[in-house]
């Protein structure tokens, strides 16, 4: 089959819908589309649904309480007010997938998406399948990105990802420089700092709010006042965007309680020897770059859905008909990628699926 030609045999083929992702994204709109009775399918290169979840580090947990953490049709199997660990949350997801039966394909990954006449041909490790619409759902998680900087240190420093990091044992003795103030670097850097002397290298100084304010948990506050709701291109909204990543859960006064130095950005380095942005350096022996994730589409072949790496939408819609996103950072709102807050974005897209689905079969 050329990549310009659909015959009637492959319509009948065809299945409704192909759902990238078995994260939560990918099976919040699996929820929905079930309950619409389309044919579909998901797709996950993973060996089990929640696979993501269990290969980050042992001590992860949710910043958000248990409340807050709902796929739509399921709560959370965990007290109120309790911060699940990353193997509850892929216990949930897991335990979601097979409660409602969805379809989830595993082992399964996805090497292109190209259209094909007026459907989607979706080439994967087991075999290339035919869908009227595709919700790529495949989380904001992909590529972890290490500085080039770090390409100048002596093979003898070990280096690690956030993404590869499971314990401080699975490190050598010793100082550990953590390169990172997000979220995932801060945690890390607690943890080391209970065994070993850790520096924390930081570029942008990120906002910092305590975990509960005035006896109530941030996100009760967030959500009473609106703020998860607020549309990505509201004011407040760009305010919040401009700050960069939130940090919850910690402060400067408590890292330094725990003997963490915290330096400026890296920016060179040779052999054993990291300089910072303030001139001063570091000789290490241990680094652990928390230094985020990029997005790697080069697999999809739909312009202009992906123009230069970038996800070119309205609210998950691309221009290409039938091409749709569910997960993505600020997609909608502040929740748009967090577990618990993805179904409001997944109820959204299910409903634009369906119309825009309708609005085909009418033309044709």
């Amino acid at each position: 089959m050329r990549p310009d030609t659909a015959h009637a045999t492959d319509h009948h083929q065809a299945l409704d819908v192909i759902v990238i992702g078995a994260g939560q994204a990918g099976l919040a709109i699996a929820w929905h589309l079930a309950q619409r009775q389309v044919r579909f399918v998901v797709l996950d290169a993973g060996p089990q649904v929640g696979h993501v979840w269990r290969s980050r580090w042992d001590s992860l947990t949710l910043f958000t309480p248990a409340e807050y953490d709902a796929l739509p049709g399921m709560p959370f199997p965990a007290p109120a007010g309790t911060y699940p660990t990353k193997d509850q949350v892929a216990d949930y997801l897991q335990a979601y997938a097979a409660s409602f039966e969805l379809p989830v394909r595993l082992n399964t990954r996805v090497t292109r998406l190209r259209r094909a006449g007026d459907l989607f041909a979706v080439a994967t490790s087991t075999g290339t399948l035919l869908a009227r619409q595709v919700v790529v759902a495949t989380g904001p998680f992909q590529a972890p990105h290490i500085p080039a900087v770090g390409a100048a240190l002596d093979d003898a420093v070990t280096q690690v990802h956030s993404a590869q990091y499971r314990n401080s044992h699975d490190l050598p003795d010793g100082p550990v420089l953590v390169v990172g103030a997000g979220n995932s670097g801060l945690q890390i850097a607690e943890e080391l700092a209970a065994t070993r002397r850790v520096t924390v290298a930081v570029g942008t100084r990120p906002l910092m709010l305590p975990q509960r304010l005035l006896g109530r948990d941030l996100f009760w506050w967030f959500t009473r006042l609106g703020l998860m709701d607020k549309p990505a291109d509201s004011r407040i909204a760009r305010r919040v965007r401009a700050r960069g990543e939130l940090v919850i859960g910690t402060s400067w006064r408590r890292l330094r309680g725990r003997g963490i130095t915290v330096r400026p950005r890296v920016v060179d380095a040779h052999e054993r020897t990291i300089r910072f942005a303030d001139g001063t350096v570091l000789e290490v022996g241990t680094v652990v770059w928390a230094t985020g994730f990029r997005s790697d589409y080069s697999w999809i072949d739909a312009p202009p859905a992906v123009v230069d790496g970038r996800v070119v939408h309205r609210r998950g819609v691309t221009d290409v008909p039938g091409l749709y996103f569910l997960g993505l950072p600020w997609q909608h709102t502040r929740g748009s990628a967090l577990l618990g807050f993805v179904k409001d974005d997944a109820a959204w897209l299910a409903d634009q699926l369906t119309a825009d689905r309708a609005t085909a079969l009418a033309g044709t």
